[in-house]
């Protein structure tokens, strides 16, 4: 085949067919406003065509509806002047740190993203595209979760925490991380509680031989379902009793996702007596949810790694350092809770 035949039948390969042009434009008017085209080509999201799939059009729709709930938060921490810092949990390839660079802090012009995996290659991979893209106010580290608590790479406080998917207890970490670092607010989505429901699968016998409640746990299914509602329950009152207020909801439809709830923690400094008394002190207590689960036969359950079931206390946040907060900052992205 001769030269220029070859560069012709190459190019017609890769044009993208007229016919499908309506297609691509109608696509690419699903992306936000000021959205990189070129950005979420990198990151796969996008084909080389502006094309998305579907497994691309769920992780975009994710993300997205994430934003949503983290840009007020943004907003507002950003309003006097001050440069916001956000710890991007579990990055993997750090989809949420890139879009949220690329959709608030490049125009913002202040403020700085960290994004912290345990993965090398994808620290590696985030810090090229970064430097590729010009994203100079973002930081990636190797760390786990817990490392990164007292990294020196990391500022002493952190403005915002997110947490998308973080496993099992890295999602403990990254609240206990937040709380650490004093942070003004945290967006976590729990994945994968296991640890909890490794607990409910001990003698399962002798559980319901002390309660008929311990049906609630008898199937495997069942079983995982309980303790992530278990585990979840407690972070939820943890935060409440250290002075956040939380909202809980939906982070997508469950057609895009089984990993779904989403927990919002913003700090207001009101310590929640009720839920430290309803979470419990570890001990017997008919009162207590943990309280009650030692009642039924889980006392493994209080000596569980989970960060939720530790008896030392966390740092406080002093409520000097945050200033009057409103509660109207979700209304708007909760309506459809």
């Amino acid at each position: 085949m001769k030269a220029a035949d070859h560069k012709a039948v190459t190019k017609a390969a890769t044009k993208v067919p007229s016919k499908n042009l309506p297609a691509a434009s109608a696509e690419l008017s699903e992306l936000r406003p000021g959205q990189s085209v070129e950005l979420l080509k990198e990151l796969h999201i996008l084909t080389r065509e502006g094309r998305l799939n579907q497994d691309s059009r769920r992780k975009l729709k994710q993300v997205y509806h994430l934003f949503n709930f983290i840009e007020p938060l943004l907003q507002e921490m950003s309003a006097d002047g001050h440069s916001p810092t956000l710890a991007d949990h579990g990055a993997g390839k750090s989809y949420l740190g890139f879009i949220l660079y690329d959709l608030y802090f490049k125009a913002l012009g202040r403020g700085h993203i960290y994004g912290i995996e345990t993965r090398a290659e994808l620290v590696e991979k985030s810090r090229a595209l970064a430097q590729q893209l010009g994203f100079g106010r973002m930081s990636f580290l190797n760390l786990s979760v817990a490392e990164s608590t007292d990294a020196a790479e990391l500022p002493e406080r952190i403005d915002v925490v997110t947490a998308l998917h973080a496993c099992d207890t890295a999602t403990d970490d990254a609240i206990a991380f937040g709380l650490q670092k004093q942070a003004r607010a945290m967006v976590i989505v729990p994945c994968c509680q296991a640890e909890v429901a490794a607990c409910l699968r001990q003698g399962k016998a002798l559980q319901l031989a002390r309660t008929p409640l311990a049906e609630l746990w008898r199937h495997p299914l069942h079983t995982r379902e309980v303790g992530s509602q278990v585990t979840n329950v407690l972070r939820c009152l943890h935060l409440e009793a250290s002075g956040y207020q939380v909202t809980v909801t939906e982070l997508v439809g469950w057609e895009h996702s089984m990993k779904n709830e989403l927990i919002i923690a913003r700090y207001t400094g009101q310590r929640k007596r009720s839920a430290q008394e309803r979470q419990g002190p570890g001990k017997h207590s008919s009162g207590a949810i943990r309280g009650q689960l030692n009642n039924w036969g889980q006392s493994s359950i209080k000596i569980a790694r989970v960060s939720l079931f530790r008896t030392s206390p966390w740092p406080a946040c002093p409520v000097s350092r945050f200033p009057a907060t409103r509660t109207t900052s979700f209304s708007a992205a909760t309506t459809a809770r």
